[in-house]
């Protein structure tokens, strides 16, 4: 049998930390916790279930992540935000890999619930993650926020059965103040690489993640709820770009 380590980041999480859990700990052999210096019951919660709680001060999520995944002893690990669990199939998927690990990563779908409903379209599923792993092979790379794992070249990769499920805002200020956030953060990733933005390129970003988001990937199928994911997301694109812009710069500057 092999064994698995749960990795976990967290700041400030004690509302939905303990499902995630809860979840992961009959299919996991250790849960490592690697946290932002939470000032609420996170650490509290964690030490009902026997997890190994380190405190480090957010480096960024890639380098969070990365950090985390340096401190799993087995070298086979599942990667999980504190506000995912797993869906009781995903969950008998993983025990399957235990009694039968043939491949260097595993993917499954992530299933996102917006406030009160499950959200089957607008780009949110099937969003494939790449979650179960071996550490060895992989790490975590992409731009901040936007991480995802990235494998050696040449890994074998196999699609589980269940839903990752995400419970992302229970609000829609929420929403609204992750956006803004998200896009500050994706600016400065970007002007650290050197890359700026205009006022058309800005528009045609902007415009093209709505139409993409509501009409291409079915956003209308959503109801409400589609229109302001679509909204948002745009929202967020454009601030985004917009802080890229040269009349912009010394707004984002603020933000470096």
């Amino acid at each position: 049998m092999t064994a698995i380590s749960g990795v976990i980041i967290t700041f400030n999480e004690e509302k939905k930390i303990e499902q995630c859990l809860k979840s992961i700990l009959p299919v996991v052999d250790e849960i490592v916790v690697l946290d932002s210096l939470s000032t609420d019951r996170t650490e509290e919660i964690c030490a009902k279930y026997g997890v190994r709680f380190i405190k480090q001060k957010f480096l960024g999520y890639i380098e969070q992540k990365n950090h985390a995944l340096s401190l799993a002893t087995h070298n086979l690990v599942l990667s999980l935000d504190a506000d995912e669990c797993l869906s009781d199939e995903l969950a008998q998927s993983i025990l399957a890999v235990k009694q039968n690990h043939t491949h260097d990563g595993y993917t499954m779908n992530r299933l996102t619930r917006y406030i009160d409903k499950w959200i089957y379209h607008s780009g949110w599923y099937p969003d494939t993650k790449l979650r179960l792993f071996d550490k060895t092979k992989g790490m975590w790379g992409g731009t901040n926020p936007h991480d995802k794992i990235v494998m050696q070249q040449g890994c074998t990769i196999k699609p589980l059965n269940g839903d990752l499920l995400h419970y992302s805002y229970d609000s829609l200020q929420q929403h609204r103040e992750q956006a803004r956030r998200f896009a500050i953060i994706g600016a400065s990733a970007k002007f650290k690489r050197n890359e700026s933005s205009t006022f058309l390129k800005t528009l045609l970003h902007a415009a093209g993640c709505f139409f993409k988001t509501y009409i291409i990937k079915a956003g209308f199928l959503d109801g409400y709820y589609g229109w302001i994911i679509a909204v948002y997301s745009t929202r967020s694109v454009y601030m985004r770009y917009s802080l890229l812009e040269k009349r912009n710069l010394s707004k984002l500057q603020q933000y470096l």
